[in-house]
């Protein structure tokens, strides 16, 4: 027997699978329910309709997101192995970016309600990633020169973009070109030991 919590947590984790799959246009309520495997009733208990579900979809993808950075950036090591762990961390390139795609996905950009998890989510990664940078300068190990919150944005833009590469060209080697050069780039601000 599915409980009340368990109905909920199913459809959330289903609506934010198909989101990253599909995006919100393209995700109907009762594909949601099928891949949920719960009734039209459970969906309705829980949230107002599928805007409400994608919020939570949403959230869950955010979550998972920033959830993988900060395993990847707050472990040890310095700065630069922090970032390099981080960008080459294993990812579903062709799959695309949890929370990026959801850029693209005009009823998403035109809801504020729907963009601003999206937007909060890439956001705190970025303040992540200009954390570690920052310490690294701090350490010395980062020339001072950089502005961490410009070099973050890079940082991510660069993943972003490789996402895009990739998908376009259906090659995972697009976005492992982005971030081999990336890297290389890094590995220029780093100060002599």
């Amino acid at each position: 027997m599915t409980t009340a919590n368990d109905a909920r947590t199913r459809l959330v984790e289903s609506m934010a699978d198909l989101l990253w799959e599909r995006g919100y246009v393209g995700t109907s309520p009762s594909a949601v329910l099928n891949r949920a495997g719960v009734g039209q009733g459970s969906l309705y208990h829980h949230f107002t309709g599928k805007a409400d579900l994608a919020v939570a979809g949403i959230h869950r993808n955010a979550d998972t997101l920033t959830q993988a950075a900060r395993e990847a950036l707050d472990g040890p090591g310095t700065a630069y192995e922090r970032l390099e762990r981080f960008l080459l961390r294993d990812r579903d390139v062709l799959r695309g970016c949890r929370i990026g795609r959801m850029t693209q996905d005009p009823d998403v950009f035109t809801d504020d309600l729907l963009r601003q998890p999206v937007a909060e989510a890439l956001a705190g990664v970025r303040k992540t990633i200009a954390a570690v940078i920052e310490q690294g300068q701090a350490r010395g190990e980062f020339v001072r020169g950089l502005a961490p919150d410009d070099l973050a944005a890079t940082i991510l833009s660069t993943l972003q973009g490789g996402y895009v590469l990739a998908r376009a060209e259906l090659d995972e080697q697009q976005f492992h070109a982005a971030v081999r050069g990336l890297l290389a780039l890094l590995r220029g601000s780093v100060t002599a030991p």
